[in-house]
């Protein structure tokens, strides 16, 4: 399971709207995890939806899935990567996000 796409986050500015929107146009469900979180199901690939109130730049979040997060730190460092969200606990694991050289974000997470 390391190395490859295992989740997909897509921000939003009103959590409800989205919610509406994909159950209606696309038959999705929804499980919350808090005001500002909710994971979709029946879509094909596991993925959730986070509020913000920040204005929206890059508006999915690829997560690739690897058991040590440090060592993926390591690999993504030396090779022109840069982290930029450190490693943080949510239920479920741990995850961090990185920037690629040509300056797409994506996260790496793990249940330990």
């Amino acid at each position: 399971m390391n190395n490859r796409i295992n989740y997909i986050e897509l921000y939003t500015n009103n959590l409800n709207q989205t919610k509406a929107f994909y159950g209606s146009v696309f038959g999705w469900s929804f499980e919350d995890y808090g005001p500002n979180y909710a994971s979709f199901l029946n879509a094909g690939i596991d993925g959730g939806f986070e509020q913000t109130n920040e204005p929206i730049k890059n508006g999915v979040l690829v997560v690739l899935h690897h058991e040590n997060l440090e060592e993926v730190i390591r690999l993504i460092e030396k090779n022109g990567g840069k982290i930029s969200v450190d490693i943080f606990e949510f239920p479920g694991g741990k995850r961090f996000q990185f920037i690629d050289p040509a300056v797409n974000e994506l996260a790496v997470w793990s249940k330990t």
